[in-house]
């Protein structure tokens, strides 16, 4: 099963994520977590021992000169389009029971543009992980899908879409989609976040009705809490969590 998880900033997908793959892990499976949203940490979601230190391979200069034969940042250089990644998710991840987690990180979009080595490298690891890994593979992506192509949308299952209650929720929700359409990726599902009651449910519900709702997470102050105590929302027994679970199942 290959997820990839997007929304708009704020609304709740790196919970949502840290949730599931938390789930999986107790399930018995084998689950490659992608950090692909330069602003938020999975790996502290997910409650990672030392994620604060994990390096973005996005920084990792060295590396990706000696995959690309550029370096990174640089303006008109050859590099490879196709650079060996198969051995980084095993040897850049950090490890968590049967939790394998990676932290691309972001590019600098400046004068190096986004067709560049770092870009190349992590598209290319991307690439790999979706199509040709074996575990399951759960992406925190931040709200667009730069990292995916077209050939690699072919083997994502579902795009799972976080909204919340809200104008721009809803708004970023759609020009999620119109991306994804463009790459080919049309197995979309929507999950919707804070939900304090059936009048927030309705409003999600009537205003994405061309949409398909996998689940609702309702509000819960214990998910905050969880936040400013450093710890994994999958360690304390919310309502969201058990959403969470059915939504797997449902998948």
């Amino acid at each position: 099963m290959k997820i990839a998880v997007s929304g708009k900033g704020g609304v709740g997908k790196t919970t949502f994520s840290a949730l599931m793959i938390r789930a999986l892990d107790a399930n018995g499976k084998h689950v490659l977590a992608i950090d692909a949203d330069p602003d938020a940490n999975l790996a502290a979601a997910i409650g990672i021992r030392g994620a604060e230190t994990i390096t973005p391979i996005s920084e990792m200069k060295s590396l990706i000169f000696e995959r690309t034969g550029a370096q990174p940042g640089g303006i008109g250089q050859f590099f490879r389009l196709n650079p060996k990644v198969d051995d980084l998710p095993d040897a850049l991840s950090a490890k968590m029971n049967r939790i394998k987690m990676m932290r691309l990180g972001g590019v600098e979009r400046g004068g190096a543009g986004c067709f560049c080595p770092e870009s190349t490298l992590l598209k290319a690891l991307v690439r790999h992980v979706v199509v040709v890994r074996d575990e399951v593979v759960v992406m925190d992506m931040e709200a667009g899908i730069e990292h995916l192509g077209r050939g690699t949308a072919k083997s994502v299952d579902r795009l799972i879409v976080v909204v919340e209650p809200g104008r721009r929720s809803i708004e970023t929700a759609g020009h999620i989609r119109q991306l994804a359409a463009e790459i080919g990726l049309t197995r979309i599902k929507l999950v919707g976040n804070k939900v304090r009651g059936e009048r927030d449910r309705d409003f999600l519900e009537r205003n994405l009705s061309d949409f398909d709702f996998l689940g609702f997470m309702p509000y819960d102050d214990a998910l905050i809490e969880a936040d400013l105590e450093g710890i994994s929302p999958y360690e304390r027994s919310t309502a969201a969590k058990d959403a969470v679970c059915r939504m797997i199942n449902e998948l």
